[in-house]
This record gives structure tokens, sequence and C-alpha cells, in this order.
């Protein structure tokens, strides 16, 4: 029997990753976004977790939530963690089975903002009425590749390099996810990282190679309990390497071999 399964942020990362996983593993698929595609075959619902508009009727007859939405780049207190808490509330009058709450590793380590925001969203999650599962993961290789993107403009890449990461394929972080979008919560399940802790230092060069540019890395020491917390590997999972796509993989599917 299929799951009736909700999808908030499914026109994110990874809500575009998890959406064909999802059907394709049986699940009976309510795509949530604010502003969901007008040209697309999807069921889908018009979902604002800041105002909460649509909510009612994206948790009506629903048995499992896959809650991917979130502001890195915004405000993610409003979206993570008090549209999170309206989410919850919604979920537990309707009587949804399984919510699933898509974390980062580090998120209880490392004080930053939005981390600290993904951890409270976790506590809201765990402490709400209805039964739940939360999966952290590392950072995707595209968030990598979009700020080494930005950075590539630059004649000098200025760059913490000592910092310590373990980059994943959003698709196989979807992988795991979809394993646990049951009816059936799991609770905190292990966490998913990448194949391979590096620094930012050597992910910047091999993305330089990858490209064919010759821009210099140059170190930004970065005071603070922040970049400590990445310095000393904080933000990785070293005894969960369960991606198996490297950077060095992902850089040689994704770019072609440019000349500076």
């Amino acid at each position: 029997m299929s799951s009736r399964t909700l999808l908030t942020g499914a026109t994110g990362t990874l809500g575009q990753a998890l959406l064909p996983r999802l059907r394709d593993d049986g699940h009976d698929v309510l795509a949530a976004s604010r502003s969901p595609p007008a040209d697309d075959d999807t069921a889908w619902q018009t979902l604002d977790l800041v105002d909460g508009t649509g909510l009612e009727a994206a948790v009506s007859d629903v048995d499992v939530v896959v809650h991917a939405a979130t502001a890195p780049q915004g405000d993610s207190e409003a979206v993570d963690v008090r549209g999170t808490e309206r989410l919850v509330e919604a979920a537990a009058d309707a009587g949804v089975s399984n919510v699933l709450y898509v974390s980062i590793v580090g998120v209880d380590e490392i004080p930053l903002s939005y981390y600290q925001h993904k951890h409270e969203a976790e506590r809201v999650v765990e402490a709400s009425e209805v039964p739940s599962t939360v999966v952290r993961a590392t950072q995707f290789h595209s968030f990598l590749g979009g700020l080494l993107d930005g950075v590539s403009r630059l004649p000098v890449w200025p760059l913490p390099t000592k910092l310590r990461l373990q980059p994943i394929a959003v698709e196989e972080v979807a992988d795991a996810v979809v394993e646990h979008a049951t009816p059936d919560p799991a609770g905190r399940v292990p966490v998913v990282g990448g194949p391979e802790v590096r620094t930012l230092g050597d992910l910047a060069r091999a993305y330089r190679a990858a490209r064919g540019l010759r821009r210099p890395v140059v170190r930004l020491p970065l005071p603070g309990k922040v970049a400590r917390g990445f310095r000393a590997g904080d933000a990785t999972c070293p005894d969960r390497t369960v991606g198996t796509t490297t950077w060095d993989e992902w850089l040689a599917g994704r770019y072609d071999q440019e000349t500076a």
C-alpha cells in the first residue's frame, strides 16, 4: 500500500532530487512550495510556512511528511523554526504518522546562525506529538560548487582553506531520506556523509584544476567559534562515509575544461 506523502521544499535542491525518488518508491506525493511550477504534471500544493498559507490542505490525509523546506540564505528562524512549529502542529491535528526532518551534520556543535536554527527545528520536531525521524547529512557537492563558482570570478581566491568538509551528492542524500520516509518513525537515524573528508583548500584546488583555471588560492584566516568548529571537523562524520560519489567525480561530471 502506497503512502500519501507531503514533500515540503519540493522545488529546492534536495526537494528536486527527492520528488522522483519518492514516486519511484511507490509514494503518492503531494509536492509543496511557495511558488509551485505551473507546467508540471506533479500534484502541487502552494504552501508558505512563514504565514501558514495552504498548511491545513497540505497535511490533510497525509501519512508521511518529508520536511525539506529550509532558508539558508533567507530568514531561517521564520522558515526553519517557526515554520516547522506550524507544520508539526498541523501534522499532529491531521494524524500524520511520521514527520521526517532533514538536517545537517554539526548543527549541535557549530554556532552558525543557520545551523542553530536547524538544530532548534530538530528539537521542535522531536518534541512534537507527531512521531518523527531526523536525518542529518553533510554538505552537498552542489552547495560547495556554487560557493566556488562565485569565488572563481576573483583574480585571487581568499578562502579559509583549513576548514574540513565532507561533501556528498544530493542524490545520495535523497536516497537515504527515502529509505526512512515510511509511516513508521525511526527517531534520530545514523548520519549521512560523503565518501571523503577534505579541506576547503584542497577542494578549491581540485575545482580550479577541473575548470582549467590558474587563480591563486590564498588562505584567509577566520577567527571565532564557527570557523574553529569547521576546522575541527565538527561538520564531518568520517565514520559514516555513506556517499560514493567523490568531489573529483562530481567535478568531472559538471564542468567542461575551460581556459581562464
